[in-house]
């Protein structure tokens, strides 16, 4: 078995372009200078089906699912953790690693099945991005062209860097409004540790679970913290944990949203939604819904784009001037799915579970690299980091099962 032994990461990547820092920027730590990849792919885990599914999970269930959903945290820190390591050390994304420390085959399995995938988020992205700009008044003929082309020339322009501030702006705005959100909701008397043993409750416990950890968030973070100049392990470590809060803290508010509206609220369609909203808070509420549920899309659709273009073409080898391809091709499908079927979602709210069972092959990747010392040298996991790591994928994936059960 080839191996790619532990490195100096590189000053610059293969086919990606920095400009030079500020001034204001060279006085900031090098855990500062390098933040980014690890908060956007955090932040970007609260997609489009991860915010419904809070949603549902409040209207259903009100406060009682928030004490599993602060849990999910821990499982989510350590997965990402280990994957945002690999590329502060090798410098070298997931897809490389796996093609020249294992083979072109391995590579190709666990490539191509996750940008398959990747269609269905892409479909509940711009699904939502459409539902999103619709509760601001801007029709489908309009928002799902633009968002495309937004899309597409943000990701093609080959330079990392560039989209990076666009999306941790984009983030920022995400944030904010889930906070305005939550503030004006205010807090309800309602119990948020509880558990049960009924079927339907069970379901949103993995509903939620299975939507914390997805493939593509293993191939970005490990890429783009490989192409950031001044990641190091503790940077990386500190931006995970603190991403790994505040998207369970977004899910909590998403939570806590859906634990005013009525019990048989329709949360998939314009009109539906936007009636749910009014009887929660009128229209502020729904107009911060609209720009956190727009922004969280738009961020999770660049950065699936990204995470499995880089992915795809590292796993196989390819030239990097493919990637362009790849974001049109996985694109297309999903910006005319919406136009032909109106109500995508409810499809993707159950493949997002069965995503789980794609994270298995990345999933076990991840930790074999994380603790091989020829890869990692030093910073290859200890035995306390190795068995957190595989108690949390074990968890994320039982989960799956668990919603897969014949309830």
């Amino acid at each position: 078995m080839e191996h790619t032994p532990a490195q100096a990461r590189p000053a610059h990547s293969e086919g990606v372009e920095y400009s030079s820092m500020s001034s204001w920027r060279r006085m900031l730590p090098r855990w500062a200078r390098a933040w980014g990849p690890a908060w956007l792919v955090m932040i970007a885990d609260v997609d489009a089906a991860s915010i419904l599914t809070g949603v549902e999970s409040g209207v259903a269930y009100q406060y009682n699912l928030i004490g599993v959903i602060v849990l999910l945290t821990i499982p989510l820190f350590f997965v990402q953790e280990a994957t945002g390591r690999i590329g502060a050390v090798t410098g070298k994304g997931l897809g490389e690693l796996a093609r020249l420390t294992q083979s072109r085959n391995v590579g190709a399995v666990i490539a191509v099945p996750m940008a398959i995938s990747d269609v269905a988020t892409y479909i509940a992205e711009y699904a939502a991005i459409a539902l999103g700009l619709g509760l601001l008044g801007v029709p489908l003929v309009l928002s799902l062209p633009v968002a495309f082309l937004f899309h597409i020339g943000l990701v093609a322009r080959g330079k990392y860097v560039w989209a990076e501030r666009i999306l941790l702006a984009i983030s920022a705005v995400f944030v904010l409004s889930v906070g305005w959100a939550m503030v004006m909701r205010g807090f309800l008397p309602y119990n948020p540790v509880y558990f049960s043993a009924a079927p339907p409750f069970l379901f949103l416990v993995a509903a939620n679970a299975g939507a914390v950890v997805m493939p593509f968030m293993l191939f970005f973070q490990s890429s783009a913290t490989a192409l950031k100049p001044g990641s190091t392990v503790t940077g990386v470590r500190r931006e995970t944990l603190i991403g790994a809060l505040v998207s369970e803290f977004l899910m909590v508010g998403f939570v806590m949203l859906g634990a005013g509206m009525p019990a048989h609220a329709d949360l998939f369609t314009t009109s539906g939604v936007a009636a749910a909203l009014g009887t929660v808070g009128g229209a502020l509420l729904t107009e911060a819904f609209a720009l956190g549920l727009v922004s969280s899309a738009f961020l999770a659709l660049v950065v699936v784009s990204l995470g499995s273009a880089w992915g795809f073409v590292e796993a196989l080898g390819l030239a990097k001037s493919r990637t362009f391809w790849v974001y049109a091709l996985e694109s297309i499908p999903a910006v005319v799915v919406p136009f032909v079927y109106p109500h995508p979602l409810t499809i993707v709210l159950t493949f997002m579970v069965l995503l789980v069972f794609l994270l298995i092959g990345p999933g076990i990747l991840v930790g074999v690299l994380a603790s091989d010392r020829k890869v990692m040298g030093d910073q290859a996991s200890s035995l306390p980091w190795r068995v957190a790591y595989w108690a949390s994928l074990s968890s994320i994936v039982l989960c799956g099962v668990v919603a897969l059960m014949p309830w």
